[in-house]
């Protein structure tokens, strides 16, 4: 019993904890190294402007993953998904089988295919949210679930936006405009545990 109190007070008196900074896990942006040609990227990496695509830093690994875009200025516009096979120079996205996307005319496409056609009209100022799980990857517009689920998404997938003939977006990968649904959150980096 003794030993235990002796070892406590040690552990207590600052003998036994030695401090371990906790290192800084870095934030999710768009992706400077994975971005068309004519992309220009601001604001610390949440703002795309100019002509192509980008995709984020950090591919969607955790289970249920959201995160949204903010129409700042109209123009030819896209969010989505892609793989980092995906042509980036490429517009308008979703026209390979590499993409996603839900374009400014309130279609989604993937290979070049329709695969909804919403009927609401996505204005400036409009804040677009996305989610995905791995088997759906689903849509909202100012927080309100567009109900057009994709499924079938396979591989290691990025979240996309691209811009064309003006279009601006700010995108959030937390501190959200809108909660994210039950049991989402931001996307998180993977992180290894040795």
């Amino acid at each position: 019993m003794a030993a235990c109190f002796c070892c406590f007070r040690r552990c207590w008196a600052g003998a036994g904890f030695q401090h371990v900074p906790l290192k800084e896990l870095p934030l999710v942006v768009l992706d400077t190294g994975h971005m068309g040609n004519d992309v220009v990227i601001v604001k610390s990496g949440r703002r795309i402007c100019g002509t192509g695509a980008a995709l984020s830093n950090a591919p969607i690994v955790q289970d249920k993953a959201y995160f949204e875009m903010k129409v700042q200025s109209t123009g030819v516009w896209g969010l989505g998904l892609a793989t980092r096979k995906a042509n980036l120079n490429m517009l308008p996205m979703g026209s390979d089988s590499e993409s996603w996307v839900l374009r400014e005319d309130g279609t989604i496409y993937h290979n070049n295919q329709l695969l909804h056609k919403l009927g609401v009209t996505i204005n400036e100022g409009d804040v677009l949210g996305a989610t995905y799980d791995h088997i759906e990857f689903n849509f909202y517009l100012n927080g309100d679930s567009l109900q057009c689920p994709i499924s079938g998404i396979k591989g290691t997938v990025y979240p996309v936006f691209y811009v064309d003939e003006g279009a601006i977006l700010d995108v959030q990968f937390s501190e959200f405009y809108h909660p994210p649904p039950p049991g989402f959150d931001k996307i998180m980096f993977e992180q290894s545990l040795l």
